[in-house]
């Protein structure tokens, strides 16, 4: 069997407003036919709190230590909730969801794409499986989420080592298409984390954060040798292979198509309008 060939585009670290352009563009691009179904690994420079396309920043977001940290901010085209972009991962998978080996519900097609996560953590020598939320109760909690902080709690099918939620995703679906996107953390300030969101006093803000602890995880907790970027790269990228059933072929923008992303990010993610006005 030949297997189906993906482009692989890795775009190292870039600013928060690029990221989001870049995933917007491939989105755009697939629709058009113009580009076979695609998966970015991406960093940010700076580090940078991205927020879900429905949150609202005044009521839940800590401006000022976002300024404090020296931190990048932008509104995702996803839902979700805040993710701090810091020593991390970071992926995208954009793909039609006409595609055959696609289910049509999120749920499921979250479940495929993140099996080449699954793997990846594999690699990496980690157990990992998928969070099934069983009772009534959790399934409850997926939909009225008690906190802003994304790795609050694991989502249907989100990836778990050890009990505890190791990597974030999101999906949209526009103009036919899927763009799933994620965090897979590395290592993680708690503290600064933490200090980025909004609470009703500081006693509900320390319970959450001890709460935190014991639902997420970053990679090198559970590891004796810390994992580099690059391992890190090579591990999900062989994962995708894998769990996806395909071969990626690497991938570098044209002059034209940077250009183009470069005006995306002008124009909309790099704007307070969108960025704050929800």
């Amino acid at each position: 069997m030949i297997k189906e060939v993906w482009r692989y585009i890795d775009s190292g670290n870039c600013s928060p407003a690029y990221n989001m352009a870049l995933d917007e563009a491939l989105l755009e691009w697939h629709s058009e036919g113009k580009i076979p179904p695609t998966i970015r690994f991406y960093g940010w420079n700076p580090a940078t709190l991205s927020i879900g396309y429905f949150q609202k920043v005044e009521k839940e977001i800590d401006l000022e230590a976002v300024k404090k940290y020296g931190l990048g901010f932008v509104r995702r085209p996803t839902g979700g909730r805040g993710v701090l972009h810091d020593q991390e991962l970071t992926y995208s998978v954009i793909v039609s969801e006409e595609h055959p080996e696609m289910p049509k519900t999120v749920t499921e097609a979250y479940r495929v794409i993140s099996e080449g996560i699954l793997e990846g953590f594999k690699n990496l020598g980690l157990d990992a499986y998928f969070a099934i939320p069983r009772t009534d109760e959790e399934k409850a909690g997926l939909k009225s989420p008690r906190s802003a902080v994304c790795f609050d709690a694991p989502s249907w099918y989100e990836l778990v080592v050890e009990g505890r939620k190791v990597a974030g995703s999101a999906q949209t679906r526009q103009k036919g298409v899927i763009l799933q996107h994620g965090s897979i953390l590395l290592d993680l300030d708690e503290d600064m984390l933490f200090d980025l969101f909004k609470y009703p006093n500081d006693r509900v803000k320390e319970r959450m954060q001890r709460a935190f602890k014991n639902k997420a995880v970053a990679t090198n907790e559970l590891r004796n040798e810390p994992v580099t970027i690059d391992e890190a790269k090579k591990a999900f990228k062989e994962g995708f292979e894998k769990g996806l059933d395909i071969e990626l072929e690497p991938y570098t923008l044209t002059s034209e198509e940077e250009a183009y992303v470069n005006e995306i990010a002008k124009n909309k993610y790099e704007s307070d309008e969108w960025n704050f006005k929800r």
